[in-house]
């Protein structure tokens, strides 16, 4: 069984997690499968989870000591490890996948229509940082209902 937890299997494994979540987010946002596994945060739990386990398995691993987070080339010897390369794949399909929960519900919450929200999904899910882009600039087509004040 070890011996198939390759970076490569983990890589295929995290990216097929991802593709229903996506879906589920775009096409049935409101359904109650939808709501308890990802909107609820539990699948990008689950990715963070694995995130972690990839950096544990790279700094304990024979490359440990190479790359790190202080020049561009230090990023990319830190990327030459596949399992650090895959740790920071799984990094971006967690962290976009926030962003989507996010947009869904911020969405809802303002009243704009999921047609509109549509196309930043999908770039969320493509290219994250410009699908958020997008979707801000589509959030100020309908501003946030006012919160009541209690007393």
């Amino acid at each position: 069984m070890a011996a198939s937890l390759t970076p490569e299997f983990l890589f295929s494994l995290a990216n097929t997690a991802v593709l229903p979540a996506w879906l589920l987010l775009a096409v049935v946002p409101r359904w109650v499968v939808t709501r308890k596994v990802v909107r609820s945060g539990a699948l990008p739990l689950l990715l963070a989870a694995g995130y972690a386990a990839l950096l544990l398995v790279h700094y304990l691993g024979p490359h440990a000591t190479e790359g790190g987070f202080n020049s561009l080339g230090d990023v990319a010897a830190l990327f030459r490890d596949p399992w650090a390369l895959t740790a920071g794949w799984v990094h971006y399909l967690c962290f976009d996948l926030l962003v989507g929960i996010w947009e869904v519900r911020d969405a809802e919450r303002r009243g704009l229509p999921r047609i509109l929200l549509l196309p930043a999904l999908l770039l969320t899910f493509l290219v994250g940082p410009f699908g958020l882009l997008l979707y801000a600039g589509l959030r100020q087509l309908r501003p946030a209902p006012a919160v009541p004040v209690t007393a």
